[in-house]
């Protein structure tokens, strides 16, 4: 199983590495908004690993609020381009 942890962890951790980046080099608001979408999911996804590694459940209430945050971020995010986008056309 530590093999798998680690493994897991460093697949998540370049993946993370590479979104960050996204997030910093835009180039628009639309790219950083789906990459901190995807920062989340990757988040998300190395807590369920380890609550399926170490079998239990403890964690699952922090993946609600993870995905609430995330789903709530996007609909401000939407909101808010398109809202900039009807004020300049």
């Amino acid at each position: 199983m530590n093999g798998l942890m680690i493994a897991i962890i460093v697949i998540f951790g370049v993946a993370a590495v590479l979104t960050v980046v996204r997030i910093i080099r835009g180039p628009s608001i639309l790219d950083r908004a789906v990459a901190s979408d995807v920062l989340l999911t990757e988040v998300m996804c190395v807590i369920g690993a380890e609550m399926a590694i170490n079998g239990h459940t403890r964690s699952i209430p922090v993946l609600l609020i993870i995905a609430a945050v995330g789903v709530f971020g996007s609909i401000a995010v939407a909101r808010y381009v398109a809202r900039r986008d009807n004020t300049t056309s």
